[in-house]
């Protein structure tokens, strides 16, 4: 049997790198999602590293927490964590154990299930924002605080994996500010994207909250 190799999932050795390493090279790949309704996939197209206790603007920087504990385990697992009291967002665990580094997923194109994904974003104005954003591409594929820890290189049964699919060409990776980051870890250029992809999210600096009296 010849089996495509862009169909194979990513090995456990893809995600066990350095997350800045990981980050830019998980461009053009296919997440999928299994779900009860049939297959959905994506090819990633904006990601945001995020370098575990060294790096202020870590969920892992003032150590481990029940909320993260998903980031401290094995490279090549889902972390999944509830933001502001209303959206999740799909990060992939990298690096060796116990280093707390991940890829935070923020944007991408549906290229299977789309019927599946448009159930779920509604307010989607058309197929190009159904991913586009973390929020919106954790809500469309029906992402939450249940698959936090799956084993991304499971294999095929696994609810989420990542496919090698087509990496994108280097000449066409762009990086720069983190979206939403404040304090220390704001300038980091640790946002990668594809230049010129319909589906990619626009930058947002960081704006402070503010607290209710």
């Amino acid at each position: 049997m010849i089996t495509d190799p862009d169909r194979t999932p990513l090995p456990r050795t893809f995600f066990d790198r350095p997350v800045l390493e990981v980050a830019p090279d998980l461009l053009g790949r296919t997440l999928v999602r299994l779900t009860d309704d049939g297959s959905i996939e994506l090819r990633i197209t904006e990601v945001e590293a995020y370098d575990g206790p060294g790096d202020p603007g870590s969920h892992a920087y003032r150590g481990k927490t029940q909320r993260n504990a998903s980031m401290f385990g094995p490279p090549g697992h889902a972390y999944v964590y509830f933001i502001y009291g209303m959206w999740f967002s799909l990060n992939l665990v990298c690096g060796p154990e116990h280093s707390a580094s991940g890829v935070l997923l923020r944007g991408g194109e549906v290229t299977q299930g789309q019927e599946q994904v448009r159930k779920r974003r509604l307010s989607a104005r058309s197929d190009k924002e159904l991913a586009k954003g973390p929020a919106r591409l954790a809500t469309g594929l029906a992402i939450d605080r249940s698959l936090d820890g799956t084993d991304l290189c499971a294999g095929p049964d696994s609810p989420l994996s990542v496919l090698h699919g087509t990496a994108a060409p280097a000449d066409l990776v762009r990086n720069g500010p983190r979206t939403g980051v404040g304090g220390e870890g704001a300038d980091h250029p640790w946002r990668f994207w594809i230049d010129g992809d319909p589906t990619v999210s626009p930058f947002r600096a960081h704006t402070p909250r503010r607290r209710r009296t």
